[in-house]
């Protein structure tokens, strides 16, 4: 117990009175402080005294994917200082393949008792993925948010990036530099915003008066090695641009045309989607479709809070703009 009290005085930077009156329900303590002891206790992994098991915690779960696509941690960093802000603490969760599950990661979060939860680039997005935790957090009025993309029948706030003004601005992109054979590798057929690109492609084709082609789209997981294997069959089909649903699919598709001898962007033009760390230091630098990490990741905070606090008024889907950054990887196509 003594050890205990020590531990959770020394994060919050009180005495260890003070931890004590907070445990033992005795007043003159302030509201702020009491939530931080509390908050303290939950992040160290004690059980909360009985009589304060009841409330919940001031902790909110973060779920992600992964963290090798650098989009998940940049959107960690921004929604985690957000919540910080708001005096919350986050609790970072990103899947593993074999390893723990999205539903395991909520069944553990309901124990935990957190304030809410806000799911990033998750089974949400995918029509045929399992759904029944979204459904029992539903049930249970836990708050939720969702990034970039949602079913239908998951009625939760969900803050996205536009997948159809990204992808015609990626097409038209291509198309005015010349490419007349345009690929797209884009995530499975059940993963919603994929199919958001892939509306948006053949309409943007369409206004261009340009032939669609489905053998020029290809899906592929989202991975380094998965944009490698589909960009090669999109050159071997004769592609000279390539647009990608995201930064690593698109360093991917680089590999592909150097695999063959062609070179980025003299001979194949890519352009990624997410403007992720570091696509300014690829060779050549990567033009890629800009996510406002920074503004979404803040909206997906405050419908967080909203909800918390019995204010929020149900915005659906918030649609946020993408910015065309264009940089050394595409270029005009070779001369015939």
């Amino acid at each position: 117990m003594t050890r205990r009290l020590a531990q959770v005085a020394k994060k919050v930077g009180v005495s260890e009175a003070t931890v004590s009156r907070v445990l033992n329900g005795k007043p003159g303590v302030s509201d702020a402080t009491r939530q931080s002891v509390l908050t303290a206790l939950d992040v160290l992994g004690y059980e909360r005294p009985t009589q304060l098991r009841g409330e919940r915690a001031r902790l909110v779960g973060l779920v992600l994917p992964e963290l090798q696509n650098p989009i998940f941690p940049a959107f960690a960093e921004v929604i985690g200082g957000a919540l910080a802000q708001q005096g919350l603490t986050p609790v970072l969760c990103t899947q593993t393949k074999g390893g723990v599950s999205e539903a395991d990661y909520v069944d553990l979060l309901l124990q935990q008792q957190v304030s809410g939860m806000v799911f990033a680039g998750g089974l949400f997005a995918q029509v045929d993925a399992p759904h029944e935790h979204y459904y029992r957090l539903a049930e249970r009025n836990i708050p939720v948010v969702l990034v970039n993309a949602s079913i239908e029948g998951l009625d939760f706030p969900c803050v996205s990036c536009d997948d159809a003004v990204a992808i015609e601005q990626a097409w038209r992109h291509l198309a005015s530099l010349g490419h007349e054979k345009i690929g797209l590798v884009l995530g499975p057929e059940d993963h919603v915003p994929s199919r958001r690109k892939l509306e948006a492609a053949r309409v943007a084709a369409k206004a261009a008066g340009m032939e669609w082609d489905d053998a020029l789209v290809e899906r592929s997981i989202f991975s380094l090695e998965g944009g490698q294997a589909a960009a090669a069959r999109l050159l071997g089909r004769g592609a000279t641009g390539i647009a990608c649903g995201s930064d690593p699919l698109a360093l991917g598709a680089i590999r592909a045309a150097r695999r063959r001898g062609l070179s980025v962007p003299a001979d194949v033009s890519v352009v990624g989607f997410d403007d992720s760390a570091f696509m300014t230091c690829t060779e050549p630098p990567l033009s890629t479709v800009r996510q406002p990490i920074e503004a979404m990741g803040r909206a997906a905070v405050d419908l967080l809070i909203a909800q918390i606090q019995g204010t929020q008024h149900h915005p659906g889907e918030l649609l946020f703009e993408p910015e065309l950054v264009v940089r050394g990887s595409t270029a005009p196509p070779p001369a015939r």
